[in-house]
């Protein structure tokens, strides 16, 4: 049985899931927003992170991130084979638009288990939607509709000639900016390029249900096979701190040759600073021995700036955004300019 959607979120497969989620994200905003503050005083003692305060706080952010990661799991694997269905279905409905080879080769590197999820981006061929429902847990209930999602995609960087006819999304997950590139691009061809192949199955048919045109395409920001200078617009939302630092210039560079002259670089991410107070590294710290993210702190200490303009783009804002994302724009100067 479909049981819907409450406006662009699906609902999940049972009752039962949707409440269990409900009670997860009402845990996790508990421990982010009423026990995080009170602990932030520990992380300046000598043996802070020792204190039972905030052991209990780590215990109970990875608890909840793995229980809510199986139920949902769970969940859709119970009906598999209708959600695989729907997935081909949505295939056959719109047969240009999803775009992979069979004998890609995912790098080791991004099969890991990133945030707790089981298989990770490309182990199960139901990711796309365990990833959505997971991270609306993670998002802690503020991007129900999308709407981190599109506030980013209004933070990106239109080139200054206003000439915006090819937008690609590296590292789109299930495609939330993706769409929202479209709507804001309406007359632009827009892509999203991802390594999973389970969460770019289920971008297609999230963006055929929505009704917006897009392409996805299966590939790696460091090497997409793409022809140079045929982009007007790149977006990077929470990419680098999900790979290693090795490929921070890689993907850089190969953003640069992507864009045509005077296209624009959007970079998203985790901010970059080596003065983190405390309570910030703590949360990294955590992150990168808890919670699965490995190449975060790299990305965190790296000079991230330099490694914009040593690929060879000219960097025109840095900054924070509402949430607690940095944002850093780029152009490819015109020969001259």
């Amino acid at each position: 049985m479909n049981r819907g959607h409450i406006g662009v979120l699906p609902r999940a497969p049972r009752l039962e899931e949707d409440s269990y989620l409900e009670f997860m994200e009402s845990v996790r905003n508990f421990n982010i927003r009423t026990l995080f503050p009170k602990i932030v005083p520990r992380t300046f003692e000598p043996q802070g992170e020792q204190s039972t305060e905030i052991r209990s706080w780590k215990r109970l952010m990875r608890s909840q991130q793995q229980q809510t990661w199986q139920k949902i799991q769970d969940g859709y694997a119970a009906e598999r084979a209708r959600y695989e269905a729907e997935l081909d279905a949505a295939e056959r409905a719109r047969p240009n638009r999803l775009h992979y080879d069979p004998n890609f080769v995912v790098p080791r590197y991004a099969t890991l288990d990133i945030h707790l999820q089981p298989g990770g981006y490309v182990g199960d061929s139901l990711a796309g939607y365990v990833f959505h429902h997971g991270t609306k847990v993670f998002y802690q209930g503020d991007n129900d509709q999308d709407e981190l999602h599109r506030q980013v995609v209004d933070m990106v960087a239109a080139p200054a000639d206003g000439r915006v006819v090819r937008v690609i999304d590296f590292g789109c997950s299930i495609g939330q900016c993706t769409t929202a590139l479209k709507q804001r691009f309406p007359q632009a061809e827009v892509t999203g390029l991802d390594v999973g192949l389970p969460l770019l199955r289920y971008a297609h048919k999230r963006a055929v249900d929505l009704d917006v045109d897009v392409h996805f395409r299966h590939g790696l920001a460091e090497d997409t096979g793409l022809p140079s200078e045929s982009f007007d617009v790149v977006l990077c939302y929470i990419l680098f701190h999900e790979v290693p630092e090795r490929l921070f210039p890689v993907i850089l560079a190969e953003a640069r040759r992507l864009l045509r002259p005077g296209g624009t670089l959007t970079v998203v991410d985790a901010p970059n600073d080596s003065n983190l107070p405390a309570p910030n590294r703590m949360w990294l710290k955590f992150d990168a021995l808890h919670n699965c993210e490995p190449y975060s702190p790299a990305f965190v200490a790296s000079d991230f700036r330099k490694l914009i303009e040593d690929a060879g783009l000219r960097i025109t804002h840095v900054g924070p955004t509402p949430t607690f994302l940095h944002l850093t724009t780029a152009v490819k100067d015109v020969a001259g300019g």
